[in-house]
């Protein structure tokens, strides 16, 4: 079995497809790290933050246009010197003992094979990035509504003081009715998290198999995405990297040409795309430089040794819901500096740990010494559960 791993002809290695496929990544990585430092300075630019994968999915779409058009080749794969090309299979061939890699034949990218790679380098990993998003956030309040119970059933502060007259006041009517497109984003929502687990895995399948294949030479094609448009991805060959910069300029220069209109918005128009273009270019520079800065960064602060033997943080667990008032406790009162056993301004505060409620402490010390049980809750206490609060809310 040949592992194909040599960096003889014009095929890539799967060093040099693996590395091009998870340079985007890295990149993703640099700019949320930069801007989240930024950010500490101007915090307008947490906004950016918010919309991070809007942001992210409008500038590679901007960058991979931009590398498509000029060089065949994606953002990530022009850094390591490769190109897409068309397959085109012979349908004859000159010699029966030629091997089945010499039937096909390479030729430049068609229009529609462009668009369609900025689709799946773009537009899919962004779908893909929300709906991991919303897997996730219906996960977690799947799991805390197993640990605390679901949301609306909890029990809220609000509850003790919503009306003066009564001390009794549930939340009322406020959730009851859900409209339809909140009832239809859930049912949406629960879809996703049905469906996308499988999706997930059959994409990361399929790309485990592609890859295999391709390290073991038995396909040319490295992931579905490039099987579906046709396309291998070659090494440029000496000739083709000294003509690149040429055939550019030649597609400025005819961009210039082709502008209408009076000189002086001819000329505007030309120094605003002069503009355009060195502003892409310089993006590429600072984001291939931003990368290696990056991954430098990451070596030198945190090794292989710590990444491995770090444990995992896990953010702590919400509070557990307040218990509920009783329907034969004592009301509360509607302001919660009164004491509700006696009515009056609260002397000696003391919390029943039991329940969480305060009381005086004279008020609450005879009340459980006689019933065994919080007055407000009636849930069982015993006077070694009142505590002493040396600041009163």
């Amino acid at each position: 079995m040949l592992f194909q791993v040599g960096g003889q002809g014009t095929r890539p290695t799967f060093f040099e497809m693996a590395a091009a496929q998870q340079l985007p990544a890295s990149v993703r990585g640099a700019l949320t790290y930069s801007i989240g430092v930024l950010a500490l300075r101007r915090p307008f630019l947490h906004k950016v933050l918010d919309y991070e994968d809007e942001f992210f999915a409008l500038l590679m779409l901007i960058l991979e246009t931009h590398s498509l058009r000029n060089t065949d080749a994606s953002f990530s794969e022009s850094l390591y010197g490769l190109r897409r090309r068309a397959v085109r299979i012979r349908a004859k061939k000159d010699d029966a003992g030629l091997k089945s890699g010499d039937g096909i034949h390479h030729s430049g990218l068609e229009k529609h094979q462009r668009v369609l790679s900025v689709v799946f380098m773009v537009v899919l990993p962004y779908f893909k990035s929300k709906l991991h998003s919303v897997y996730n956030k219906e996960r977690e309040a799947r799991l805390q509504a197993s640990l605390w119970g679901p949301g609306d059933e909890r029990f809220d502060e609000a509850d003790y003081f919503d009306e003066v007259g009564d001390s009794l006041v549930s939340r009322g009517t406020t959730d009851a009715e859900t409209s339809v497109r909140a009832q239809l984003m859930k049912k949406i929502q629960k879809v996703i998290f049905a469906c996308y687990p499988w999706v997930h895995a059959s994409c990361e399948g399929l790309s485990f198999t592609y890859q295999l294949l391709y390290l073991l030479d038995a396909t040319g094609f490295y992931s579905v995405g490039l099987h579906a448009l046709g396309i291998h991805v070659c090494r440029a060959t000496g000739q083709e990297l000294m003509d690149n910069s040429s055939r550019i300029s030649k597609i400025r220069t005819r961009e210039r040409e082709r502008l209408h209109g009076p000189p002086w918005l001819k000329a505007l128009q030309g120094a605003l795309l002069r503009c355009t273009y060195a502003v892409l270019d310089y993006a590429q520079t600072g984001l291939i430089a931003s990368v290696f800065f990056f991954k430098m960064m990451e070596w030198w602060y945190q090794s292989a040794e710590e990444r491995m033997s770090a444990p995992t943080v896990y953010p702590p667990p919400p509070p557990p819901p307040p218990p509920k008032v009783a329907k034969d406790g004592i009301p509360l009162p509607p302001d919660r500096t009164i004491c509700p056993l006696c009515s009056q301004k609260r002397a000696n505060p003391s919390v029943v740990t039991i329940s969480g409620f305060v009381f005086c402490y004279a008020c609450i010390f005879k009340y459980i010494s006689q019933y065994k049980r919080c007055p407000v809750t009636l849930m069982p206490a015993n006077v070694e559960q009142i505590r002493r609060l040396f600041h009163d809310m």
